[in-house]
């Protein structure tokens, strides 16, 4: 009996195409400015975890994009989730009993550590167990399939960026940071917020299985990602920041734009412009 072939993903327009992108001063702090792809905050993509994505990995679309654990930022971003992990119950998850004392694991790198802290050439990620992140809640699993971090903001009334690792929060963001220098001899902290499209992964990106935000199967918000992703757009940038990214990106809407995202539909069945307050 031949092997069960998985299904195809779903597709995914090409990553090279036209881009509007916005660069203006923080208004809070004049030596910070903030650089961001317009083409990809007003598209209409939304996670779609348990309704159609397909996975990173073939044959494992309930795993979502958990398969390879979470590396962590920092220091102060390790100790978040651990203060989160001491909340989670073993209803929250299941796996709790097993791994509660042991969920991170040093993983080799073949670049420089994201902390300074940690050993040349190695980092520490969430463990890794049967394919995918510790925790991930399973298909079967009581508490229902997901990440139990990401719950366990839901359950308590808060946002999951509080919870959850910062590289699970961002994405599908890209948020980079550079201290330029101008001719003037000034110098200013460039924030430049993008796609986290493959290339975001390295080479290895263009191995996934699929990947969510060029696929249009995700575009299929009924407000832009600018709206939808406030909170984490606000914790990258900063409030003031944010503000005035989201007057930008509501008035390149207003206006019309030069280059929108491939993967949104067009015409566009939903509305992308702002929603203005009553």
């Amino acid at each position: 009996m031949a092997p069960e072939v998985p299904p195809a993903p779903p597709s995914e327009v090409p990553l090279d195409f036209a881009r509007e992108w916005i660069e203006f001063p923080d208004p809070a702090d004049p030596a910070h400015v903030v650089r961001a792809d317009l083409t990809w905050l007003t598209s209409a993509w939304s996670c779609i975890f348990g309704r159609g994505c397909a996975g990173v990995v073939a044959g494992r679309a309930t795993d979502g994009c958990c398969n390879h654990g979470a590396f962590f930022t920092d220091a102060d971003d390790l100790a978040r989730v651990g203060a989160a992990v001491t909340e989670l119950t073993d209803a929250d998850w299941p796996l709790a009993p097993q791994w509660r004392t042991d969920w991170t694991e040093p993983e080799p790198l073949t670049e420089d550590a994201p902390d300074a802290d940690e050993p040349a050439g190695r980092a520490l990620r969430t463990r890794v167990a049967d394919g995918a992140c510790v925790f991930l809640n399973r298909p079967g699993s009581t508490a229902g399939i997901g990440c139990a971090l990401h719950a366990l903001a839901l359950r308590t009334g808060r946002h999951p960026l509080e919870t959850k690792p910062d590289v699970c929060w961002q994405l599908p963001v890209r948020r980079e940071q550079e201290w330029v220098q101008r001719p003037d001899g000034t110098r200013v902290l460039v924030s430049t917020i993008g796609e986290f499209d493959r290339r975001g992964w390295g080479p290895g990106g263009h191995d996934l299985h699929w990947w969510c935000t060029g696929s249009p199967a995700a575009h299929v918000a009924s407000e832009p990602l600018v709206i939808t992703y406030g909170p984490e757009l606000a914790a990258l940038v900063g409030g003031p920041a944010y503000a005035e990214l989201r007057r930008l990106a509501e008035a390149r809407l207003d206006a019309g734009l030069v280059a929108p995202h491939p993967a949104s539909p067009r015409p566009v069945p939903v509305q992308l412009h702002r929603r203005r307050p009553d």
